[in-house]
């Protein structure tokens, strides 16, 4: 079933949670790559996205977030940009079994596009490129690009989508609340972003991490007044917090499940978590949504 499909049957659809956290539980260490675990430890990132498939998800995600050519480079790995993408991808495509729909994830590259920095679209779009004729090539579903922070670096993404498949693509931003509002730490508004992102051509918009759900209720409001475009949300799990050297979520599944109809009802079509949110957090999520689903009908 194709997304568009499976949403306007479904409604609203859940996505899954971390992934970073949920490596580090399985043994990733500070420092290591987490693609390269898509060739070397396999079995790890195939127990991460089957948790997420028995924890009643709609979509999972792939292990992919850093597989640019300029993030895999950090570890001499950009010469196998197309191989750990291509892995990390068929690792979920496999574990849903066609049962669920798999978007391929696209993380920031960390480099800045002229004149802030010295890389050139032209060139980020390649990068971007390479990850997406990955992605097509294992089969995936969509395609997500996500914890951005910058425009033009998203927009380059987003192009590199659209030039290479056909696949549906969501834009997710990450905001922060301060005192002029909501914003990335680039300066970009959700209202900004989410009429640049649908004049682009965006199939999907939202946001993910840096905030937990209260906030993420409300940035959800503030896109849903803009435009009509399903709207992806993933909340993390609570702040983080620093215990003994250690990042702690603290909003257990319930707490997080509890607001589930407030984010719903604000005009989330796509819900899960990120960062901090376990299998559980998401079992609990879908058995919100279901509930919110019979309570409208």
């Amino acid at each position: 079933m194709k997304f568009q499909d499976m949403l306007s049957e479904k409604k609203i659809l859940v996505s899954d949670g971390a992934w970073g956290t949920e490596m580090a539980k399985h043994g990733l260490q500070p420092g290591e790559c987490p693609e390269l675990l898509n060739a070397e430890k396999p079995e790890v990132i195939r127990a991460i996205a089957r948790s997420y498939v028995e924890a009643g998800s709609d979509i999972i995600i792939t292990n992919t977030f850093g597989g640019s050519p300029q993030k895999l480079s950090k570890y001499g790995l950009e010469n196998r940009t197309e191989e750990l993408n291509e892995k990390g991808a068929r690792i979920s495509v496999e574990a849903a079994q066609g049962k669920l729909l798999v978007f391929a994830s696209i993380g920031s590259t960390g480099e800045f596009l002229e004149p802030l920095g010295t890389m050139k679209e032209v060139d980020l779009i390649k990068s971007f490129s390479r990850q997406v004729k990955a992605f097509k090539a294992a089969g995936v579903d969509g395609v997500v690009i996500e914890t951005m922070t910058d425009l033009g670096e998203t927009l380059c993404a987003l192009k590199a989508v659209k030039e290479n498949s056909n696949l549906p693509a969501v834009c997710s931003m990450t905001f922060d609340k301060g005192a002029k509002g909501y914003a990335t730490m680039m300066g970009i508004k959700p209202e900004q972003a989410i009429d640049i992102l649908e004049e682009s051509r965006a199939d999907v918009v939202g946001a993910n991490c840096g905030s937990g759900i209260e906030n993420i209720i409300e940035v959800t409001a503030i896109m849903r007044e803009r435009s009509c475009l399903p709207l992806w949300m993933k909340p993390n799990a609570g702040l983080p917090e620093l215990v003994n050297g250690q990042t702690v979520y603290r909003q257990s599944p319930s707490q997080m499940a509890s607001r589930i109809s407030d984010l719903l009802g604000a005009g989330a079509g796509i819900v899960g978590g990120c960062c901090g949110t376990t299998p559980e957090h998401i079992k609990q999520i879908r058995q919100a949504v279901d509930k919110y689903i019979k309570s409208i009908r």
